[in-house]
Parts: C-alpha cells; structure tokens; sequence
C-alpha cells in the first residue's frame, strides 16, 4: 500500500515558507459578530495561532507574519526530513486547531497550506511582497465596507473598486473624511511573530551572585516599518538571522 503514496516522499530544502489561508472565513464575521472590515478578536486570535505555531506545535519555525486570515511561516531548518505532505498538513491542522481553541470553539476552521522555496535574500523580498499585499487588502477592505454602508450590495462595490490604484482608494476614502494611515499599524502592514533573545535575572547558586542570563522568547511585533523602506529591510535582515 505505501507504494501508492507517490506524493509523500517529495521534500523540500531549507529554507522555506509555508503560507496557510484560511478557508471559507467569510463566513466567521456572521458566526462570531465580527466587525468589519477588520476585528481586534480575530487579530489576536490569529496572532495567538501563531504563537502557538512557533512556540507549541513542534514545527519549530523561525517566525511567523500574519494579516487578514493568511499566515506565512519561514523555516530555516525543516521538520519531518523535509516532507512537504507532512509540513503542510501539520502546519495547517495545527493551525486550525489554535485559532478554534482562540475563539472558544464555538466554530470549525480550517486552513489551506502550500510550501515556497525560499533563500535568505528572497526571504526579504517575500516578506515585503506579503506586507505590501496586507496594505492592498487594508486599503480594499475599507472602501468596499464604505460602500456597503451607504447601500451598495457587496458584488457591485468589488466591481466598483476593480482596477482602481491605491492612490484612488486611499483618496476615496479621504473624501469621505477617513484617513487611511492613521489606522492601526497592524490592519496596514501586518503583524509579525519571531524569537528574540532576551536577558533575564537569575541566581548562581555556585558564587552566590545574580547573573543575568539570554533567553528566546516569542515576541509579538505589531508596530512593524515598512519593510519597503531602508530600516524596515535591517529590521528584516536582523530578524531572519535568528536569535
């Protein structure tokens, strides 16, 4: 029988991401009374989800970024020999399973998952890409809830908003007397989750002194730069290359 499980011997090398999107979440906002377009309990839901990605599932990820109902996590080093059936279908129950539990379980969730090879440097330019598509959805999200509320129907708002730049959005929402940059920083450039050393007071028991003592933690950034401009990429860099 194993003979016919053709996929499960395909593998990936570090490093990579693994993106996970949630399915069908549209239908969260009626189940749970989500605000829209963007809710602070789902923010944290997923923001604990990823937490619970890199610090409980086993999976061991560098870091996490997160906006909307996508997660992508970096892996420097690979669990499961690399096994991309394994990887995907682990990262996305297990996914599922902390953002359920986040929301009181009151509802089934489920993720899709897909691998992307990756290298150091595409590291920073996939990051970027992916902060720059959480301004896009932010952007979009607001002007079709605008529309919404002054009575149209959700199909002829997307169809409204359909190839209009950004500088067309963001003016549209000005106009309406809403300015879009001073949202909060996590609905406009995501948020990202990662290790970081950091010191702790502790007690030699040996010399009778205090020492202090480094230690990775998972920290939770949601004041992100811009990943387009010059700090934003160090910030990027420090952060890819690990605790």
């Amino acid at each position: 029988m194993e003979n016919r499980e053709i996929f499960s011997t395909i593998t990936a090398l570090p490093p990579v991401f693994v993106r996970l999107d949630g399915r069908a979440f549209h239908r969260l906002t009626e189940c749970l009374g989500l605000e829209k377009p963007f809710d602070e309990f789902f923010h944290k839901g997923m923001v604990t989800a990823c937490t619970s990605l890199i610090a409980e599932s086993g999976l061991n990820p560098d870091l996490a970024f997160t906006f909307s109902d996508e997660i992508s996590l970096y892996f420097s080093k690979l669990p499961f020999s690399g096994r991309v059936e394994k990887i995907d279908s682990v990262a996305a129950s297990f996914a599922a399973s902390a953002l359920t539990l986040a929301f009181g379980g009151t509802t089934l969730l489920s993720f899709d998952s897909r691998v992307i090879p990756a290298t150091p440097e595409f590291a920073v330019e996939y990051l970027t890409g992916r902060q720059s598509e959480a301004w896009r959805n932010h952007i979009n999200a607001y002007c079709q809830q605008a529309l919404i509320e002054e009575g149209m129907d959700s199909r002829k708002a997307a169809e409204q908003l359909k190839g209009l730049t950004g500088k067309d959005l963001h003016d549209m929402m000005h106009i309406r007397g809403f300015n879009l940059a001073e949202t909060p920083a996590w609905q406009r450039r995501g948020t990202l989750v990662y290790k970081k050393l950091t010191e702790k007071e502790g007690f030699n028991p040996v010399t009778q002194e205090k020492v202090m003592t480094e230690r990775s933690a998972v920290t939770v950034e949601t004041d992100l730069p811009l990943f387009t401009k010059p700090d934003g990429q160090e910030f990027l860099k420090r952060v890819l290359s690990g605790p």
